[in-house]
C-alpha cells in the first residue's frame, strides 16, 4: 500500500450559511493521480482551496506529508512542495515562455519574484528553463510571448510554470478545459510524462481524461463525497450514475 501523502477529515467550509464542502474525508496516496469529479456547484474547486491554503476551513483538518496545514497561509503550504495551476489562464502577456519558467525557477531561491532587477538574475535560469519547456513540447516557443500562444499551448506553459517549482504534489483545476480533442490528448500525454514521481490531484469534467489518468476518482455531490474508488467501479455505481456520470458517459459514446 503507496503511503498518504493528502489526509482530509471532517474538511468543511461555510460561505454565509452556504456549505460549500460539508465533512469530506480524502486520501491522496502518494504517486497516485487523484481525480475530483462531480456536476457544477459540487464543491471540487472549493476543495482545491481548501487543500492549497487559499481558503481555511470552517472545520475539520488537513495534512500534507505528515505536516497539518489547516492553518497554514498558501505560500507556507507551497513551500511543502505544492504547486497548483487554476481554472482560468494566468499568465504574464507580454513575458515569453522562457521568462515564465526562469521567474518561477527564481522564485524558489532567495530572488523571490524581483526580476526588475537585472535581466542577469534570470540568465542562471535559462538552461534549466529550456528543459521545462522542452518538457512540455515548448522549445520552438521559448522566445514567444504569452499573449501570441494559442490556449492549449498556454495551458502547457502553465504546466512547465507548476513543474519549476520541482513539487511533490501537484494539483491541477481543470487542465483540459476549453481545449479541442487535439490538444486534449496532447495535454493527457504530458500529465503522463511528468507524473513521475510526484502525486497529482485533478479536477476534470472531461471522463475520458479521467479514465486514461486516474488511480483513484473522488465524486462529490453539494459538498459531500459520494463515491470514491478506481473508475471503472465509480462510473458503474448506481448512485453516480444517477447524480452524475451516467450523462456525462450517455454524452461521450
Amino acid at each position: 500500500m503507496a503511503e498518504v501523502l493528502v489526509k482530509a477529515r471532517g474538511l468543511t467550509r461555510d460561505f454565509r450559511g452556504f456549505r460549500a464542502v460539508d465533512g469530506v474525508d480524502l486520501d491522496v496516496a502518494e504517486g497516485a493521480v487523484h481525480a475530483l469529479v462531480g456536476p457544477n456547484g459540487a464543491g471540487k474547486t472549493t476543495l482545491f482551496n481548501l487543500l492549497t491554503g487559499f481558503l481555511a476551513p470552517s472545520s475539520g483538518s488537513v495534512s500534507i506529508g505528515g505536516t497539518e496545514t489547516s492553518r497554514l497561509r498558501a505560500d507556507q503550504i507551497a513551500a511543502l512542495g505544492v504547486a497548483r495551476s487554476f481554472q482560468i489562464t494566468s499568465l504574464f502577456e507580454q513575458l515569453t515562455c522562457r521568462e515564465h519558467v526562469e521567474l518561477a525557477l527564481q522564485a524558489r531561491t532567495s530572488l523571490g519574484y524581483r526580476f526588475w532587477r537585472s535581466r542577469r538574475l534570470l540568465d542562471r535560469f535559462r538552461d534549466r528553463a529550456d528543459e521545462l519547456l522542452a518538457e512540455v513540447g515548448l522549445t520552438a516557443l521559448a522566445g514567444t510571448v504569452a499573449d501570441q500562444l494559442a490556449y492549449g499551448q498556454k495551458r502547457a506553459l502553465e504546466l512547465a510554470v507548476v513543474l519549476a517549482r520541482e513539487p511533490r504534489l501537484m494539483l491541477l483545476d481543470e487542465p483540459t478545459a476549453g481545449m479541442g480533442l487535439e490538444d486534449v490528448s496532447r495535454t493527457v500525454e504530458l500529465v503522463k510524462r511528468v507524473r513521475g514521481g510526484r502525486t497529482v490531484v485533478l479536477i476534470e469534467h472531461n471522463m475520458k481524461v479521467v479514465g486514461e489518468l486516474a488511480d483513484t476518482v473522488s465524486v462529490l455531490q453539494r459538498g459531500q463525497l459520494l463515491a470514491e474508488g478506481p473508475y471503472e467501479q465509480v462510473r458503474s455505481d448506481p448512485a453516480v450514475i444517477a447524480a452524475y456520470l451516467g450523462d456525462v458517459d450517455a454524452q461521450s459514446h
